[in-house]
């Protein structure tokens, strides 16, 4: 099982966890309960239900690299093309587009 925190313009804002059945995301109870933090995408209301999904969720899909960028990531780090999970915990840490940044949990 792999998890990630989620960050939302710096600050954590909820846990990204992969599992046999799939994903599952769900805000941080400080992050939540701050009601100047903003939801992180129209597709995650602020709500403290949690969110599952048989594949990396479509926010998250969004942000790997495609094509010959997509390629060569993954020969340089050796991940696997289809494995988009671990393609997230190595490039989405930094410089991405728009305000989530992705760091990896070590449990």
């Amino acid at each position: 099982m792999r998890k990630a925190i989620v960050n939302f313009k710096g600050i954590p804002a909820g846990i990204l966890e992969e599992n046999k059945n799939g994903f599952v995301f769900r805000y941080d109870d400080v992050y939540f309960h701050n009601p100047t933090q903003k939801a992180i995408s129209l597709t995650f209301p602020k709500t403290q239900q949690t969110y599952y999904h048989s594949s990396l969720f479509p926010v998250f899909f969004n942000m790997l690299p495609e094509g010959t960028n997509k390629e060569m990531l993954c020969r340089v780090l050796r991940i696997d093309e289809n494995d988009f999970f671990g393609l997230l915990l190595a490039t989405a840490q930094y410089d991405t587009i728009g305000a989530i940044t992705i760091t990896p949990l070590n449990d």
